[in-house]
């Protein structure tokens, strides 16, 4: 039998040990979907089977099964906690005017703003549920604080839209809040259920943020170098919806005044033909808007190669917070999660 070799090839593997589980997980998912509104079902429905990795559930069984426990109680934890991230994913679409998620189109494409938004509400209640039902009030006030977190990670983003004077310092306040704590929420929650030690506890929180700081930053990479078809959304959709990632960060920092400038009226211009699209001003379509002055200047400055390399700090980060655990095969999977944070095309 060929072994796997590349990253990703190594996180499947991984994936497909614990699939029974994941199944688990994906059908408590479903059960949850049962409302006297017909249209929670049919819109629940459409979000999950838009697929998605389920990274952060499988998280959550591997820090369990390295901490010693492979019970039921994961798999409600689970599926609790991908339901809120779902539940993100609905209000995130909306904030940000997505059209397409995964490569099919989004909630709020179909049914609309309204009802993407309550669809979204409806997630998080019956996540919330699922946490308070299996009782544990550590894991009940992570999931409370993660979801606290979150909201205001949005805020902040938002706060600082189409702004070229954003500094490091805020945007990692940003992806923290709306990226790493999820993934430290999900590794943390495997550990309490493993009953481990407040440090075991603290080590596998810090990986499961230092994985997701990696993540995003893979992410926030990829919208400058990805196919559309691989990233199934539009191509250099941050630049056009404002968002000062640190590919263009980075850039902003490192280029001449003029070029700065010119950086700073594109994403002027982004902002007003958004801002006309919204309130019906003319035909202006930002997703028209030609881009490629900023690409230019990423490329120039290795916006996207340097902000890889900072993905690359973070994913060694992640494995040196677990590394004073046994060697396992749960722990081995873990390692390969924080490789293939990095190494990912999509």
């Amino acid at each position: 039998m060929t072994q796997p070799s590349t990253a990703s090839e190594v996180f499947s593997a991984s994936v497909e040990r614990i699939s029974a589980g994941l199944r688990l997980v994906e059908r408590a998912m479903h059960e949850q979907l049962h409302s006297t509104s017909g249209l929670v079902g049919l819109m629940g429905e459409h979000v999950l089977s838009s697929g998605g990795k389920r990274i952060r559930p499988a998280l959550l069984l591997l820090a369990a099964e390295m901490c010693g426990y492979t019970g039921s109680r994961r798999i409600q934890v689970g599926a609790a906690v991908e339901l809120l991230h779902t539940a993100t994913l609905l209000h995130d679409d909306v904030v940000d005017f997505s059209e397409l998620r995964r490569g099919k189109p989004s909630a709020n494409a179909l049914w609309g703003n309204r009802r993407a938004v309550l669809s979204g509400d409806f997630f998080y209640a019956r996540a919330s549920a699922m946490i308070v039902e299996d009782g544990n009030l550590d894991i009940l006030w992570i999931f409370a604080n993660t979801i606290r977190n979150m909201a205001e990670g949005e805020l902040l983003q938002l706060e600082r839209s189409y702004d070229p004077t954003i500094t490091e310092s805020h945007y990692f306040r940003v992806i923290e809040r709306k990226s790493a704590v999820l993934l430290s929420a999900a590794t943390e929650a495997g550990a309490i259920l493993g009953d481990v030690t407040r440090a075991e506890r603290r080590r596998l929180a810090d990986f499961g943020r230092e994985l997701g700081l990696a993540f995003q930053l893979r992410d926030d990479a990829l919208d400058y170098e990805a196919a559309e078809a691989e990233l199934g959304k539009p191509q250099h959709n941050d630049i056009r919806e404002g968002k000062v990632t640190l590919p263009l960060l980075l850039t902003l920092k490192r280029c001449e005044p003029t070029e700065r400038d010119r950086i700073a009226t594109l994403l002027k211009t982004a902002a007003r033909l958004t801002e006309d699209s919204l309130s019906g001003v003319g035909e202006s379509d930002v997703d028209e808007l030609d881009v490629s002055p900023a690409l230019e200047l990423i490329a120039r400055y290795r916006g996207v190669e340097d902000t890889v390399r900072r993905a690359e700090e973070h994913a060694a980060k992640a494995a040196a917070a677990i590394a004073p655990f046994p060697d396992s095969r749960s722990k081995a999977d873990l390692l390969a999660a924080a490789e293939f944070s990095v190494q990912r095309d999509r």
